[in-house]
């Protein structure tokens, strides 16, 4: 199969969906490789490390978007609609439910596309989780630095100091993103509550990390109860495909104290909090209400080399499949990837995906 890695052109992105070594697996199994020229340079990977592993490097994106199968880390933006086409399989992080146009033009064309995000394994997001990880333990590291007064917080260091109580970190919801930074916020010493609504999972919280993270039930009083004296909220609320539910509204957010700091993980979804709206690495601040927002979309972009690493290992034996059996033959093989089937055809193969965007919902045809 003839399969396609182009350069990355969302800003402030600099993964790539694909290490050297993992194109070197695949050309090793009679594969096609092409690789926009650049394409791994902000991870690490200059052109020749591709060409050693057997890809061939072309500086023409129209030649890598030919390929059967186009694999990204990012969705498409609008420079790139214009390479869909019907028998074009895409393989990338989508998050249709927060970009509409994205998803009428996937449709339009009649585009399979399959989300990362997406993809189900026994209860879990594989393809997600490395990021996610990625991202809540982040999200503390910018939390903290934004609650420096300099950089228009209210100028608390979250782990303290003898004498002076620590900062105080909330956490909405506690999936992969949510328990790591639940766990790294708590290793900077800060008191940090995650607020849950799944009791088993609250149980593996309370088990699984440091004694001064506690769980809390999540409603909308425990939120509000909890905003007023909050340093850091953390929006970590994920539902796979879906928008993500409005769970602090701007009424609520008021609440905080000024120079309080919001990071919201799940803005690729429309974010959990209603003040939320995306911003990039290059600008990644705002101020609502008197709390400094930092709702970048593509965080683990920042770290690119852990990043492109940690992503090439969970995606490449999904790709590895498709590109050998076909793409209903590696559904059969790894049944997981059937819930990655965002659009078909046409028509939208994700329920969740598809009440979001208010279109009919085609059942899986490969499932």
């Amino acid at each position: 199969m003839n399969i396609g890695i182009p350069v990355e052109i969302k800003s402030g992105e600099n993964r790539v969906a694909c290490t050297p070594s993992g194109v070197r697996h695949l050309v090793g199994a009679g594969h096609r490789v092409i690789v926009e020229a650049g394409a791994g340079v902000g991870s690490g990977f200059g052109d020749e490390k591709y060409r050693r592993a057997g890809a061939i490097v072309t500086s023409s994106a129209e030649k890598v978007w030919k390929c059967e199968l186009v694999v990204k880390v990012k969705e498409p933006l609008e420079q790139e609609f214009r390479f869909f086409r019907e028998d074009l399989m895409l393989f990338t992080f989508l998050h249709l439910a927060g970009v509409p146009v994205l998803a009428s033009k996937l449709l339009e064309a009649g585009v399979t596309a399959l989300g990362y995000e997406t993809v189900e394994e026994n209860g879990r997001l594989p393809l997600l989780a490395p990021m996610s990880e990625i991202a809540g333990k982040m999200s503390v590291l910018m939390g903290a630095f934004y609650l420096g007064r300099h950089h228009g917080g209210e100028g608390k260091l979250l782990g303290g100091v003898p004498g002076v109580l620590p900062g105080r970190v909330m956490v909405l919801g506690g999936g992969s993103a949510g328990m790591h930074a639940a766990r790294v916020a708590a290793g900077l010493g800060a008191d940090v509550t995650v607020l849950e609504v799944n009791q088993e999972k609250m149980r593996f919280l309370e088990s699984a990390l440091p004694s001064q993270v506690h769980t809390l039930y999540s409603t909308e009083q425990h939120i509000e109860e909890q905003l007023e004296t909050a340093d850091l909220l953390i929006g970590a609320v994920l539902v796979p495909g879906a928008l993500a539910p409005k769970i602090v509204t701007r009424a609520m957010l008021k609440k905080m104290k000024p120079g309080a700091v919001l990071v919201d993980i799940a803005v690729d979804q429309g974010g959990c909090v209603e003040t939320c709206r995306p911003t990039t690495h290059e600008d990644p601040v705002f101020v609502e209400e008197g709390v400094v927002h930092y709702c970048v979309a593509n965080m683990p972009a920042a770290y690119p080399q852990t990043s492109t690493e940690a992503l090439t290992g969970v995606t490449l034996p999904y790709i590895r499949r498709i590109a050998d059996f076909g793409l209903e033959s590696a559904m059969v093989m790894m049944p997981g990837l059937s819930s990655g089937l965002n659009t078909w055809k046409g028509s939208v193969t994700h329920e969740a995906l598809a009440l979001s965007l208010g279109k009919l919902y085609l059942e899986n045809p490969f499932a």
